[in-house]
């Protein structure tokens, strides 16, 4: 009778847990609910880049695609969270964009259960409930699992702290079925996040540790060691439907034939071992901390030619180093909170020694200071426990009842405050605006869907998702030799960007057709695994690829248009204009960084009748057109151009030359108020070009899609 009001108690308190973690991520819906841009056919977008490239799969699931020709193209027709939203689409009353938006907010809560369930294991449901209602809002937790964040992490959190449960009951009880569950949670959290390896391992090498801690001291380990074999065999790198098959096989055997089992035990053991190494190992793992801990400054392409390539991960905010403040915020919400939760967690690790098996979450959560602000969600749920244990164990030396209840829920509304007014104040903007998606829109019913639609990396899911086209790069294709060929043609003048283009379309179709050659069981042997640019540059007969690089300008041959190409070219590229010139302003044979040039994208600015005053020490004199940066570096202007568009959005501009020896550029784009200062190359680019002063090639590129903050162009070669 107790056990069960206990459960009835539980399963209440999930409940309401659950209710209170989906209403706070529902605060920025109540925010923007007029804000028609965050709209689009009535449903608000979403507000991840990657959300659009599990968008695509499960759009590409629900329309029966080709598997091999998704394969080919980079739909994720295979991953976990595109299939599921396909079965939801099928299931519910809903729109495939509005299950996508929401998704998010109802999985990403489903982290109280394991967390209350800890409690309930520990004999505290007051202590569960509390980690469950500070966990689920808790800073980075709630940035990336917030409504719109259509990605893996609504449910990369539950799973391991599952896990966590699962194991704590495991060396609380030694019963069979939580070597079940465990063999069930990790094989799940696997096909949902295959990166969820070095967690696992970690998980298995402290319960490694901790069985031949007590093997020594002459203790029974038969459960802790079957406990090992079993995470093991469940992590090895196979195929999904051949571990549940070897665990359901193991399971039968050590339920009916547990004292074979035992018998035999070390030699299953050493055979778990061997199978994990042969199977990869550690392989993943130093994947992992090469990608995000060494980071290296250059990827060097080997095969035909070794050329150097600038690394992507050195412009990706989330893998770079964070200050220790931002840090801690994002794992309790204020530091003094932080600091709290570690002394919680101490304490709870003293008096109950199985939560010390939660350090692998904790290290990876700390990998943060290191390898970025995403990893810090890992240590939420157990800082959440450290904070919930320190409120009960305070309270509890208050005798008092009503002063005892009143405590914790001051303690615990102190706890979660930062949480929540961080996500009240928290004003995510969704990936791309309704005008933006209404372009996407209308280019859908010029393009088919073998031809391409290219724009910088950043927008590549969206792109793919919104027009049903193919793209050169994206969220996931975007290494240094796949960002070279684009970063070239969007910064270069518009002769040579228009051959790097059909000859990029020309290479990456023919990748496609070798992936779907080699998925038919019929490689290509003819052609090495080389970059694109490298091959470029030998089947042009070269050697040294600025040679081949230098041909662009002169009259070579091209191939053959077999797929039509459009250049999507948005007002939002100028922010990020001198990272994408870095991926092509380098020397490849050397990798030799060269000279960036000068851009200036002023956030704010202010004038008088003498001079423009801009921020960061910068100054234009009107009088002299000479501009001065910090004291003693003056540069001339060579012109001024205004932009703007009349109300049928058509553009009107004004140039006016300043000096002939001048240096500089200053644009001004009147309808965005904004300034943008730059040199010679930058304003001959094909971006500055095309998108900003309106100013093509007509036997080079046809526009075909144009407004204020974006324009399209197809090329015409």
């Amino acid at each position: 009778m107790i056990k069960h009001n206990k459960a009835l108690q539980a399963t209440a308190l999930i409940l309401v847990a659950f209710i209170f973690s989906v209403a706070v991520r529902m605060i920025w819906v109540y925010k923007f609910s007029d804000t028609q841009q965050f709209r689009y056919d009535g449903t608000f977008m979403l507000t991840t880049t990657d959300g659009y490239y599990f968008a695509e799969g499960a759009r590409d699931i629900i329309k029966e695609t080709n598997h091999i020709e998704a394969q080919a193209y980079r739909s994720p027709t295979t991953q976990a969270l595109s299939q599921l939203t396909a079965v939801l689409y099928k299931i519910l009353p809903f729109t495939l964009d509005e299950i996508m938006f929401y998704m998010s907010a109802f999985f990403a809560s489903l982290l109280v259960i394991p967390l209350v369930l800890i409690g309930l294991a520990y004999g505290s449901l007051t202590f569960g409930f509390i980690a469950a209602l500070v966990g689920s809002v808790a800073w980075s937790y709630y940035n990336r699992t917030m409504v719109g964040y259509y990605d893996t992490d609504l449910l990369n959190i539950v799973f391991p702290t599952l896990l966590l449960w699962s194991l704590i009951g495991a060396i609380a009880t030694k019963h069979d079925r939580y070597i079940l569950f465990i063999a069930i949670e990790t094989i799940l959290y696997r096909w949902w996040y295959p990166q969820s390896y070095s967690l696992e391992i970690a998980f298995i090498c402290l319960l490694a540790v901790f069985t031949f801690y007590t093997w020594f001291k002459k203790r029974d380990n038969f459960y802790n060691f079957a406990l090992i074999i079993f995470m093991l065999l469940s992590t090895l790198n196979i195929d999904m439907i051949y571990r549940a098959s070897l665990m359901g096989v193991l399971l039968v055997f050590l339920h009916f034939k547990k004292d074979i089992f035992r018998k035999y035990i070390y030699y299953i053991l050493g055979f778990s071992i061997a199978l994990f190494f042969a199977t990869g190992g550690l392989n993943p793992i130093i994947s992992l901390l090469d990608t995000y801990i060494f980071q290296r400054k250059a990827i060097i392409a080997q095969n035909i030619l070794d050329l150097h390539f600038f690394a992507v991960i050195q412009t990706i905010s989330e893998a770079q180093h964070i200050p220790f403040e931002t840090f801690a915020n994002r794992i309790s919400g204020h530091t003094i909170t932080f600091f709290l939760s570690i002394a919680g967690y101490i304490w709870l690790s003293i008096n109950k020694k199985s939560m010390i098996i939660a350090i692998p979450m904790i290290g990876l959560g700390f990998l943060a200071i290191y390898g970025g602000l995403r990893f810090t969600i890992y240590a939420v749920p157990v800082f959440a426990m450290g904070i919930a244990y320190l409120i009960i164990q305070l309270t509890n030396t208050i005798d008092d009842i009503r002063i005892r209840i009143v405590s914790i829920i001051v303690l615990t509304l102190l706890a979660l405050y930062p949480n929540i007014s961080h996500a009240y104040n928290y004003n995510a903007s969704t990936v791309f605006y309704k005008d933006e998606v209404a372009t996407l829109n209308k280019l859908k019913s010029i393009v088919s869907k073998d031809d391409y639609v290219v724009g910088w990396w950043d927008y590549g899911y969206p792109i793919r998702y919104y027009t049903d086209a193919h793209t050169f790069i994206d969220g996931g294709a975007h290494s240094g030799s796949d960002n070279f060929p684009t970063s070239y043609f969007l910064t270069k003048p518009q002769n040579v960007a228009a051959k790097m283009i059909r000859l990029e379309a020309k290479y990456i179709e023919e990748n496609a057709n070798r992936i779907k050659n080699s998925l038919m069981g019929k490689p290509d042997k003819n052609r090495t695994n080389s970059s694109r640019i490298a091959n470029m540059t030998t089947d042009y007969g070269f050697s040294d690829t600025n040679d081949f690089l230098y041909s662009l300008s002169t009259d070579i041959s091209l191939p053959k248009m077999t797929n039509d190409v459009y250049l999507y070219l948005p007002f939002r590229m100028l922010d990020i204009y001198p990272v994408i010139e870095r991926f092509s302003n380098i020397d490849l044979m050397t990798g030799a960084q060269k000279t960036a040039g000068f851009y200036y994208y002023p956030a704010q600015y202010k004038q008088n009748k003498e001079a423009i005053i801009f921020d960061n020490n910068m100054m234009l004199d009107k009088a002299t057109g000479v501009i001065t940066v910090g004291k003693n570096n003056k540069f001339k202007v060579k012109r001024y151009v205004t932009t703007n568009y009349t109300s049928n959005s058509k553009m009107e501009k004004n140039i006016q030359l300043a000096h002939d020896d001048g240096d500089l550029s200053i644009i001004f784009m009147q309808n965005q108020n904004k300034f943008i200062i730059i040199d010679e190359e930058k304003y001959n680019s094909t971006y500055f070009q095309l998108y900003v002063l309106d100013n093509y090639n007509k036997d080079l590129f046809e526009l075909v899609v144009y407004h204020p903050f974006v324009k399209v162009y197809k090329l015409k070669i």
